[in-house]
């Protein structure tokens, strides 16, 4: 990890949060108000605000339409994956003490895309009463489980064979999923296409239930372990010392990010690079704290995938880009970099 002095470290907590959540506020605003058609910001909050208060809009049943059942469900299931990941790239640096570590380094994307092409490929669309999402949760945490398993050496996780033992594995299950896809018909490739690039287009009120109560109670836990990742980062005998169950600790939170992540690229897709780029740039700007970087990297990962989204969809509307597209296209530039920044260590 990086010990340069950040710019904003001694900015009061309180104050940066206030500014990221107004961020986050603009951002998710902006993105439902825009779009192959525009809506205004005024009848947006308007459509919102009547929803909320039980009364009927006064803005005409398309623009109701497009802001409630379409747009909004769709800017809320960005921000849930952009903050669910960011978290858990902070999570999995954090154990590992590796920033280039995250959950598509690690192979749970891969993992989660292999498990829902399978299902989409030999059975179309279940496979024993198994649905396409439930196969993706399972995919991403079976890899995890091999990956940490591979990790071990000596009977204590290895930080540094981890994120190669993920690679490899990554690389190992996107082989498979690209064999799948040979055997897909035309249909079945457009379903394909959103698990290996990641899209939110299928967002919807009543998917939105389960992913919003796993993001939250995951996050506020994760909050809750601030200070012993902390600990963490000045290396597991110091932490052994200070009364830190190190093993124990990893194991906890490598399960809570493996969750985390493969309900939200069951949800969503895979959606690579997030868990990346966010919480490096968090700790560059705002230190090493983890009381800090923790909740920072939600609000920014989830500002940051909005606008990634509503580029996706305007860029060239009404035709849709994947969101994996733009995720890589920023994210692969910043892995290299942060590569040449480490020395080219890992």
């Amino acid at each position: 990890m990086s010990r340069t002095r950040a710019p904003l470290a001694a900015t009061p907590l309180p104050v940066v949060l206030a500014v990221s959540a107004a961020v986050l506020f603009a951002a998710m605003l902006l993105s439902i108000a825009a779009g192959s058609v525009t809506v205004s910001v005024a009848d947006t909050g308007r459509v919102i605000l009547a929803h909320l208060s039980g009364k009927t809009p006064d803005v005409g049943f398309t623009v109701d339409q497009i802001v409630w059942n379409y747009r909004l469900p769709r800017v809320i299931l960005a921000a849930l994956c952009g903050c669910g990941l960011a978290v858990a790239g902070v999570i999995l640096q954090a154990l590992v003490n590796n920033p280039l570590a995250d959950p598509y380094v690690l192979g749970l994307s891969s993992g989660a895309s292999l498990g829902a092409v399978l299902v989409i490929v030999t059975a179309g669309g279940t496979l024993g009463g198994v649905s396409v999402s439930t196969a993706a949760f399972c995919g991403a945490i079976a890899t995890i489980a091999v990956v940490f398993l591979l990790g071990q050496q000596r009977g204590t996780l290895a930080p540094t064979r981890l994120v190669l033992a993920g690679v490899a594995v990554g690389y190992l299950l996107l082989a498979a999923t690209n064999y799948l896809q040979l055997r897909a018909t035309p249909n079945e490739l457009r379903s394909v296409l959103f698990w290996t690039m990641g899209s939110v287009a299928g967002a919807s009120w009543g998917r939105l239930g389960p992913v919003t109560v796993v993001v939250l109670v995951a996050v506020a836990v994760a909050l809750a372990f601030g200070r012993r990742l902390n600990v963490l980062g000045t290396g597991d005998e110091q932490a052994t010392a200070l009364g830190v169950d190190v093993r124990t600790l990893r194991i906890f939170l490598l399960v809570l990010a493996s969750l985390l992540t493969g309900v939200l690229i069951a949800a969503a897709g895979g959606i690579g690079f997030v868990g990346l780029m966010i919480p490096h740039l968090v700790r560059l700007a705002f230190g090493l704290d983890h009381r800090r970087v923790l909740p920072l990297a939600a609000l920014l990962g989830a500002a940051y995938l909005v606008v990634v989204d509503l580029i996706s969809r305007t860029i060239d509307a009404p035709n849709e880009v994947p969101l994996g597209i733009f995720t890589a296209a920023f994210g692969a530039p910043f892995f290299l970099w942060l590569l040449r920044r480490n020395g080219g260590q890992a």
